[in-house]
């Protein structure tokens, strides 16, 4: 090959490169594959609630294997006597402390019917222990009487429907309904022993009697409906929710106390109040397998009523929790969920925490 030729084909092949350049600046990449839809399922979070916040898929089933502990404290200080001045009390101090520990196991089931339906089954398993720490008004002394009582059971057993309402998306929430049913197979209160009526007004009936259980219930004694509506809100990284809840007990007529020797005392018909609640919190995802949420919530208690009368010292109630959970995912199947409350109110658990072990088959 002579140099004309050579130069001539060098010359050849920069142009062509060139060309080839110019095209590719100018011609727009080709799409590779498509963008993946947005979900329309609701995200996951730490659950601190009762309610889960994510539906069942279709034809899967989760068993959640789940411990809670809760213990309250309350003191009462009655002053039975005349101030003679503000620092000097005649008369008598009556001083009680409650103490209570509620341990609760509980195997819970949900089936996905469809992706936007799920039924859930819950069975609990309760022990309770009751102190009472009081020193008698009426009965001048050094020292403290203690009174102290247990029990343990199967408790209320609860049934669910949940149903999400639309499809959602990213900043788009989800709307997901709930009905729930409690029922009363757990030992009422009406089926302990009370330790004699009126505390024993007749002395020579039992001179120690106290007024107070013998035992602990495992239920409420009532069945109830609870309607719900919870939202979640996707908003990278975090996830907003909250629900409003209304639960309606009703009432049972012809009830009677148990009492010693095997006496019955009536109390007529008896209606709890019902309870409006609401809670709300934030999720937020650290990793793929880890998340934390933070939540409060809220229920207000109405009064009850003994033949359509409420009785003295019948209050609405108030119970607000400051919740914190945490979230560990093992698997695709499998996680590890643990919440801790923190009661903001007198009436309130003081503390409350629950490890839940979900399973998905």
């Amino acid at each position: 090959m002579n140099s004309t030729k050579f130069s001539t084909l060098c010359l050849v092949s920069a142009a062509l490169l060139a060309a080839s350049q110019v095209a590719t600046a100018q011609t727009p990449a080709a799409p590779v594959g498509q963008a993946p839809q947005a979900s329309q399922s609701p995200p996951e979070v730490a659950p601190l609630f009762e309610q889960p916040g994510v539906l069942t898929p279709r034809g899967q089933l989760v068993l959640e294997p789940s411990l809670q502990f809760g213990y309250s404290s309350s003191n009462r200080v009655a002053l039975v006597g005349y101030t003679i001045i503000p620092a000097l009390l005649v008369g008598l101090i009556d001083i009680q402390e409650i103490k209570r520990n509620t341990t609760t196991a509980a195997l819970t089931g949900r089936w996905g019917l469809n992706n936007r339906l799920e039924v859930e089954a819950r069975v609990p398993y309760v022990y309770r222990s009751d102190s009472n720490v009081n020193r008698e008004a009426a009965i001048p002394g050094a020292t403290n009487g203690v009174f102290s009582s247990s029990g343990q059971g199967v408790g209320d057993v609860e049934m669910g429907l949940r149903y999400q309402l639309n499809n959602g998306g990213v900043d788009q929430p989800f709307y997901i309904g709930a009905l729930r049913l409690k029922t009363r197979t757990g030992r009422d209160p009406f089926e302990v022993v009370t330790d004699c009526i009126g505390r024993c007004l007749d002395k020579s009936i039992n001179e120690k009697a106290t007024g107070l259980p013998l035992g602990l219930p495992m239920g409420s004694g009532f069945y109830s409906l609870q309607t719900g509506l919870t939202v979640l809100y996707p908003s990278d990284p975090a996830v907003l929710f909250g629900s409003l809840t209304y639960t309606h007990n009703f009432k049972r007529e012809n009830v009677y106390r148990q009492v010693l020797n095997g006496q019955q005392e009536s109390l007529g018909t008896v209606e709890p109040g019902d309870v409006y609640g609401f809670n709300f919190g934030m999720g937020l995802a650290l990793n793929e397998k880890v998340s934390f949420s933070i939540g409060y919530d809220h229920s207000s208690v109405g009064r009850t009523l003994v033949d359509g009368v409420a009785p003295f010292g019948s209050v609405r109630t108030q119970l607000a929790t400051l919740l914190l959970g945490y979230s560990y995912r093992f698997n695709p199947s499998t996680t590890l969920n643990v919440s801790v409350g923190a009661g903001l109110t007198r009436d309130t658990p003081d503390v409350s925490l629950a490890v839940r072990l979900p399973v998905t088959f």
